[in-house]
């Protein structure tokens, strides 16, 4: 009998052992090296008001066009604010704590050391009110993988495969080898739709069928290519979470569609929109002087932000054989005249951006030295020296004398890399083919840049170069761009403060000649490669930054694009029927934490 009960007791031991161990696998958030600013049990994000007043609607404006509901494949153009609105991912990473992930449809996170696994919340449904079960999970992951646009294949490269373990339990297995620390991060951003909305239709084809949501808002009504009423889901599951509390505020968004950023300014003046973010320093400067401004009827505000700079540049496609040779990358890199443009254009709005990773504290200045500097060694034959030698510097045109000293460094490049002058034209003088450029925008900002291209235009004429410059429709670009059919176009992208596997998307060999891809330029570069990897899976944050820093010198090195200008500051205009929190956060433009005034 006693040893009956020795075994019983080793039994309970073990199992209770075991379950301890289960237990401590689930956690409450995912977080990149362990930091994290809000703890278990927090009731709401620190920039949100959780007792904002919810009803009215705020009128948005969108650019360009639509013609499909999934943002998620290739083919057609679709509104990513709506995706946003209608769909939930299974975590949520909040504007102040970027690095980390909280639950949203997944209530756990099981930390795995090859896989990753989320335990979803019994109360999350749909907007028919179904359950999101693992199967909606698995559908929608594999779905993006096999359908949706080629980069998601890049994105989630290390997924080995899902696996349902219950009706609420999935896991994400990773495949053997990697090392990719952000990848359990990355899978809680995933959007989920119920598998059922696409039984017996073709997730890859365009579709203005209003899909099956899951998120705080439904599609209400919508004209193709005009406009999108989204209203409040009053049954939202999600609703009281800590990750939703204070947001979605409004009972109806619409968002409306213009073909012009500067056309919305007086359609912000005549009452059609109730909000508009300022992306035209002449146009905040100047353009809200009138009565609507003084009266206090519309607000003019900055809203400071603590965001990595948007990446705004001009992107030269390396597919193109003329741009193959580094010199004449940097040769147009000189003939680029940003302090003109800064001071008679912005109003001295503007800085120049002068790192891939501008605002991270993870930009690559001066010469370098320590981590960073022992990692670039490991690739210094395939380095050019000046890496290791001179800090990457901006050309300076502050003056005529100045600008007139880079003209002449770039011509003396140009004959470098084989060109010469004939008859008033830069040739190649092997083929004998001048040297020619045309500079794609889209329509939605290429008024904006018309006066900034005119200079540029000229400088490059006195060094031998014709350039030409055009403006397309919004999804005529989108089109170019996306087919690679341009030698050099205005293009900006958000970075992450925590740079990570997107990076693959815009800088991996990988992705050079996948169409849709973010990596426009077409880069392909071996040490690159390696050095995303490394970001990938670097276990220490010191170390981490040491190769964010390592990547932003060789990237600058290569000269694969010419920088523009960044702000510190989200420039809005809006009606003053608004609220917003009164927060200390440096969080920028976040309409969807507002709330209507009283009346």
């Amino acid at each position: 009998m006693r040893k009956i009960q020795t075994k019983f007791l080793i039994f309970i031991f073990a199992f209770c052992v075991l379950f301890f161990k289960a237990a401590l696998a689930f956690e409450n958030k995912i977080a990149l090296y362990r930091e994290a600013k809000y703890k278990d049990g927090f009731s709401h994000f620190a920039y949100v008001n959780p007792n904002a007043k919810k009803g009215g609607r705020i009128v948005v404006p969108e650019y360009g066009g639509f013609d499909n509901f999934n943002p998620f494949i290739f083919k057609g153009t679709a509104s990513s604010t709506a995706a946003d609105l209608i769909w939930d991912s299974l975590g949520f990473t909040p504007s102040d704590d970027i690095s980390v992930a909280y639950p949203l449809i997944a209530e756990k996170f099981e930390l795995g050391e090859n896989y990753v696994g989320f335990i979803l919340n019994e109360k999350a449904t749909f907007a028919d009110g179904s359950p999101i079960l693992a199967d909606d999970v698995i559908f929608s992951f594999n779905t993006l993988l096999e359908k949706g646009a080629p980069i998601y294949r890049v994105y989630y490269a290390d997924v080995a495969k899902a696996e349902k373990i219950s009706e609420r339990h999935v896991r994400f297995y990773f495949k053997e080898g990697s090392q990719n620390k952000e990848l359990p991060l990355i899978l809680t951003q995933f959007k989920i739709f119920p598998k059922k909305d696409w039984e017996g239709r073709d997730f890859a084809k365009p579709s203005l069928q209003i899909p099956l949501g899951g998120g705080a808002y439904k599609i209400k009504t919508f004209k193709a290519g005009k406009y999108i009423v989204l209203e409040r889901d009053k049954n939202y599951w999600a609703k009281d979470l800590p990750v939703r509390r204070g947001f979605f505020n409004f009972d109806e968004i619409r968002l409306d569609y213009y073909q012009d950023t500067t056309v919305t300014l007086q359609a912000l003046f005549s009452g059609n929109i109730d909000v508009r973010e300022e992306y035209i320093a002449k146009i905040w400067a100047t353009g809200y002087d009138n009565e609507l401004v003084k009266s206090g009827k519309v607000i003019k505000k900055a809203f400071e932000h603590q965001n990595p700079a948007v990446l705004q540049h001009f992107a030269i496609n390396l597919r193109r054989g003329k741009f193959k040779d580094k010199r004449v990358r940097r040769a147009l890199d000189l003939a680029f005249n940003f302090e003109w443009a800064n001071e008679k254009l912005f109003y001295g709005a503007y800085r120049r951006l002068y790192s891939y990773f501008t605002n991270t504290g993870m930009e690559a200045t001066g010469l370098p030295v320590g981590k960073e500097r022992k990692i670039l060694e490991n690739y210094k034959p395939l380095l050019d020296a000046d890496v290791f030698e001179k800090p990457f510097t901006l050309p300076d045109n502050s003056s005529k004398e100045k600008v007139r000293q880079n003209l002449v460094a770039a011509v003396r490049l140009l004959r470098e890399a084989g060109y010469g002058f004939e008859d008033g034209q830069m040739v190649n003088l092997q083929t004998k083919e001048p040297l020619t450029i045309e500079i794609l925008s889209n329509s939605a900002n290429g008024t904006t840049f018309t006066r900034v291209m005119l200079p540029f235009i000229e400088n490059l004429k006195k060094i031998g170069i014709k350039a030409t410059f055009r403006t397309l429709e919004v999804n005529v670009f989108k089109n170019r761009i996306d087919n690679f059919d341009f030698d050099m176009a205005i293009m900006s992208y958000r970075i992450s403060a925590m740079p990570g596997s997107e990076l693959r998307e815009f800088y991996s060999s990988k992705t050079a000649n996948i169409r849709g891809s973010y990596n426009i330029m077409g880069i392909e570069n071996k040490v690159v490669d390696d050095l995303i990897e490394k970001i990938i899976s670097a276990q220490d944050r010191s170390d981490y930054e040491a190769y964010v820093k390592a990547l932003d010198r060789v990237l600058l090195s290569e000269y694969y694009l010419i920088f523009q200008w960044y702000s510190p500051f989200s420039r809005v205009g809006y009606q003053n029927k608004f609220e917003m929190p009164d927060s200390p956060q440096k969080v920028g433009f976040q309409p969807f934490t507002w709330w209507m005034k009283e009346k």
